[in-house]
């Protein structure tokens, strides 16, 4: 059994991890459109984010590992199914990412003042576990593109311009859903490769629901959505704000393949893609605030 750090990090499943940097931008972008900065905390809620996101990776290998719906599976090495690491190994590790986003969303409690996120940060974690995880994990049910968007986009995003400015304005919900709305295309796209696998061993997910073009049609939707949040966003801070649309270029690529038909191992390169324009849509929101 092999326990190196590169199989581990191979199993945290690095290209997701853009799904947890940029709701941090963002919301980093929208409390700096209110004049407000506070990079300390914002580096925590980085944190929080980066560990849930590992974490879920973690569970979602375990849980997916020991049910044996991952054992067919074409994409990021899989440390339960393949007899990498035990399966108390990998909970394990779910557990300490989920710890390690805990004890920073303590320190985030502590700097703000505001107690109450601890039912929020909860949460996140139950969220998270149960995305896979429990009798009924609600990934099986077709949710889980619908709780990416709302945890990864609007709470991550709108939960750091909270914790920063003490506000929760109107632009910073159509940051979330600029990046939230990416987010769910990561898993869109990651589903959609897996719909064969998925429908054999009744994983239920929302491609397996919508069908092979209904969920290319729904990746293009969620491009959209992006290009439209961020419109949003500008207009009700700076015009600056759209130089974010320039990450939309990363995008092309990646629309090309799902629209055209790509599957299996040629999906691949969307998920990687997408991710690396969702940070490019959270960083340029706090580029063009910063240029305003």
């Amino acid at each position: 059994m092999n326990d190196s750090l590169s199989i581990w990090v191979a199993g945290a499943r690095p290209r997701t991890l853009p799904a947890a940097v940029a709701p941090i931008l963002a919301g980093a972008a929208s409390a700096a459109a209110l004049g407000r900065y506070h990079w300390g905390i914002a580096a925590l809620c980085m944190v929080v984010a980066l560990a849930l996101q590992v974490g879920v990776n973690y569970a979602n290998d375990y849980s997916d590992g020991v049910r044996g719906t991952d054992d067919d599976r074409v994409g990021p090495t899989r440390l339960t199914a393949s007899g990498l690491a035990s399966p108390g190994a990998v909970k394990r590790a779910a557990f300490l990412s989920f710890g390690v986003a805990a004890v920073a969303g303590l320190a985030i409690v502590a700097l703000s003042g505001h107690w109450w996120l601890l039912i929020l940060g909860a949460l996140c974690i139950v969220a998270a576990w149960f995305y896979t995880g429990g009798k009924r994990p609600y990934g099986y049910l077709g949710l889980g593109e619908v709780m990416v968007f709302v945890f990864f986009g609007l709470v991550a995003t709108v939960g750091t311009t909270y914790v920063i400015a003490d506000a929760a304005p109107l632009h910073a919900w159509l940051a979330g859903a600029a990046v939230g709305a990416l987010a769910s295309g990561i898993l869109v796209a990651n589903n959609l490769r897996d719909i064969p696998t998925d429908r054999l061993t009744g994983k239920m997910t929302l491609p397996v629901r919508l069908g092979d073009r209904n969920t290319r049609l729904f990746y293009l939707a969620l491009a959209v959505l992006t290009v439209a949040a961020v419109i949003g966003f500008a207009a009700l801070t700076s015009w600056w704000a759209l130089v974010a649309l320039l990450a939309i270029g990363l995008l092309i690529e990646p629309l090309r393949r799902v629209l055209g038909g790509a599957n299996g191992r040629g999906l691949i390169p969307v998920i990687q893609s997408t991710g690396f324009a969702e940070i490019g849509i959270g960083l340029g929101l706090l580029v063009g605030i910063y240029l305003a």
